[in-house]
């Protein structure tokens, strides 16, 4: 397997593991990048564009992108805390001081970081929204608001896979008179200089390669999967389960490759990035890249990573942890180390920051699993890096 790319002295075994995930677990188009202290440390990239060869054996570029999945959520939830940090939202305010129709069906007592840290007890919708439905912030942002919540919000924590698009982004519209996608191509991504967007402009599609889901190889374990634990398999199982029904609120699923769910703005699942972009998300947050601008203020930087739920998670049913709309290092999702904050995408992507060492890593794949966590892949690429910052 031909690997492109760099990395920097000492981090040779960060590219020996890139390498292992191709010719040990079944990778077929990925990429990597890793900063350190604002500059990049590991850049690196193999494989195809597309992971079922749509587009012949046309290869990985450097400048190749991937939709995120849920890693998309890592980068919703900074915009609503720079926007705490600049005043402009009160976490500890009512939803509803926002967003009044939000008070409807007993969630008046809703406080924002209910919602970034997954306490809003609306992870489901009693009717599922088509994929056209989703798309359009007015109608999904009308049915979020009417729902009942499954538990009294503040009271319990439970991933909200789906609904964390229609809860981040109608509050930003709110506070901003904007979507969250231009939010935060405006004032995350632009200055961070970072190739990640949530609602992918007409011109970039040409870059971004086709998804799919692939087998791992038989003899290989590891992740939160959906068949390890009988708890977890049954919850899968079961279509009246809050598992099935979370991540089912986009019904029937969206086909991940069409321009037209690309373009849409869903912060919770369709983020597009290059690995390079979404690692200069995170260290644009934690420090300046470059010599660019450092997004979070130390303060900040301290609220993404203190925990605010954790435990059993309704949803996920193992136990989880997050912070204000990051998950945290835990054993249901490894990051760097205990400081780490992030966010990982089922099925593979993964982002974070670890303030305490400077690193922020960006992981992209074609190629989904069955996991929703802790993917063996990425896990790889993590002990690599850990092996070159102790050597």
């Amino acid at each position: 397997m031909v690997v492109s790319g760099a990395v920097a002295e000492g981090f040779e075994p960060v590219r020996d593991a890139f390498r292992q995930n191709f010719t040990l677990r079944g990778e077929r188009g990925a990429a990597l990048a890793v900063y350190r202290d604002g500059h990049r440390v590991v850049d690196l990239w193999a494989g195809r564009r597309d992971v079922d060869g749509t587009a012949g054996d046309a290869p990985w570029e450097r400048g190749t992108a991937q939709i995120l999945r849920s890693a998309t959520k890592g980068v919703a939830a900074a915009a609503l805390l720079l926007l705490h940090q600049r005043g402009e939202l009160d976490l500890d305010a009512p939803v509803g001081a926002y967003w009044p129709e939000y008070k409807a069906a007993g969630k008046e007592r809703t406080l924002v970081w209910h919602l970034l840290a997954h306490r809003a007890g609306v992870p489901v919708l009693d009717r599922p929204l088509t994929p056209q439905e989703a798309a359009d912030p007015v109608r999904a942002a009308e049915a979020v608001a009417a729902q009942a919540p499954v538990w009294e919000p503040g009271t319990d924590h439970g991933y909200h896979a789906q609904t964390y698009s229609w809860l981040t982004g109608e509050l930003v519209r709110r506070v901003t008179s904007e979507s969250i996608g231009a939010w935060i191509a405006r004032e995350i991504t632009g200055p961070a200089g970072a190739d990640l967007w949530v609602g992918l402009p007409p011109g970039e599609t040409g870059r971004v390669g086709r998804v799919g889901s692939v087998e791992p190889p038989a003899a290989e374990t590891g992740g939160l999967r959906m068949r390890p634990k009988r708890a977890v398999a049954g919850a899968y199982a079961d279509p009246s389960s809050l598992t099935r029904r979370a991540f089912g609120a986009i019904s029937p699923a969206p086909d991940e490759n069409d321009p037209a769910y690309r373009a849409a703005v869903l912060p919770a699942s369709n983020g597009i990035a290059t690995a390079d972009g979404l690692a200069r998300c995170y260290a644009a947050l934690i420090g300046e890249v470059d010599g660019g601008t450092r997004l979070f203020t130390p303060g900040t930087r301290e609220l993404a990573r203190a925990e605010r739920s954790a435990g059993p998670d309704r949803v996920l049913v193992v136990g989880t942890r997050f912070g204000l709309g990051h998950m945290l290092h835990g054993s249901a999702s490894p990051l760097y180390g205990p400081g780490s904050f992030g966010h990982p995408g089922r099925g593979g992507a993964l982002g974070f920051a670890d303030p305490d060492t400077g690193l922020a890593f960006g992981y992209v794949t074609n190629g989904f699993r069955s996991g929703v966590t802790a993917d063996p892949r990425a896990q790889a690429l993590i002990r690599a890096v850990r092996a070159s910052l102790a050597a």
